[in-house]
């Protein structure tokens, strides 16, 4: 188990299993202070997306399992209750998906779903908090006129629509926010500007942030600190100049996966899009207290957990 540190905002050691897929994580330990954004990479498989989820316990939502600790501001998540989780989900931690347009329910208008990410943990009433909200969206590089509240996710653009997602996610001002991959889906002048924007949360409102990504050129620029995940493994974690010196050089083992190019002048790394496996997560529902709808990658249906 980890030590406590009273200086950290989080504190992690955890192991995950899946029912066919044992050790999926492999005592991955985690330490993020506050106000600090801390970069993870890894190859495809590696289990970066199943670190973002179990840190939230949503794991279990997939029939998964996780042991260890997960120690958030002084509290011990894994003794947390289904509702206190529900109560942390969104208003202290909030977790931002990949895909902008199937993290949205494409059922409901923009100001619905604010809506309901804004009632979930607030008992303020909807007519009171707009404003504030509206200000939000302008900050966040939007329009926050009813034009763009009245719109649906498909009328929206992948930039726009993961602004939004964005949004919502902090609204209740969380202490961290994990972001899974969430410029992957973008051109390079959206990616530049949500970059533009985590680096405005984290200053203005001194959000943590684990930012998880391919994109090496991103993670060099935001992150201080960077782990490395191999096979479920934390291989290596230290400043980020150093480990993304390494891993493009190849002296990790799992620096052979990343393909080097040019993007708007900047030099970055992929290995392709992350594999969702067709499914995303309802995180907006009454089980899970978090602030999206999600629903499957054709936007069919909105799950609730």
């Amino acid at each position: 188990m980890v030590a406590l540190n009273p200086e950290l905002l989080l504190e992690a050691e955890i192991s995950a299993d899946y029912p066919k897929h044992p050790r999926v994580l492999d005592a991955v330990r985690l330490a993020i202070r506050p106000g600090e954004i801390v970069g993870l990479i890894g190859e495809s498989g590696s289990g970066k997306s199943t670190l973002a989820l179990a840190l939230m316990r949503l794991i279990e939502f997939r029939g998964g399992t996780v042991r260890g600790s997960i120690r958030f501001a002084g509290r011990e998540l894994m003794d947390c209750s289904g509702d206190d989780m529900r109560r942390i989900r969104g208003r202290e931690i909030s977790l931002v998906f990949q895909s902008p347009i199937s993290a949205l329910n494409p059922a409901l208008r923009i100001e619905t779903q604010l809506r309901e990410a804004w009632l979930a943990h607030s008992r303020e009433r909807w007519k009171t908090a707009r404003p504030e909200v509206e200000t939000l969206l302008e900050r966040m590089g939007l329009p926050g006129q009813a034009g763009l509240l009245r719109r649906y996710p498909r009328q929206l653009s992948v930039g726009q629509a993961q602004r939004v997602a964005i949004a919502m996610s902090i609204l209740h001002r969380p202490r961290l926010l994990i972001a899974d991959e969430v410029t992957s889906a973008l051109d390079p002048a959206s990616r530049g500007g949500i970059l533009d924007l985590f680096e405005r949360l984290n200053a203005e409102l001194g959000i943590s942030v684990l930012y998880i990504s391919h994109d090496l050129a991103s993670v060099a620029r935001l992150c201080r600190t960077v782990g490395v995940l191999e096979s479920g493994r934390l291989a290596v974690s230290g400043p980020a100049r150093t480990v993304l010196q390494e891993f493009q050089q190849g002296s990790l083992e799992t620096g052979r996966i990343f393909q080097v190019g040019k993007v708007c002048g900047r030099q970055t790394a992929h290995d392709g899009p992350w594999d969702s496996g067709g499914k995303n997560f309802a995180v907006a529902g009454p089980r899970s207290g978090l602030v999206l709808v999600a629903g499957d990658d054709q936007g069919r249906h909105a799950d609730s957990f």
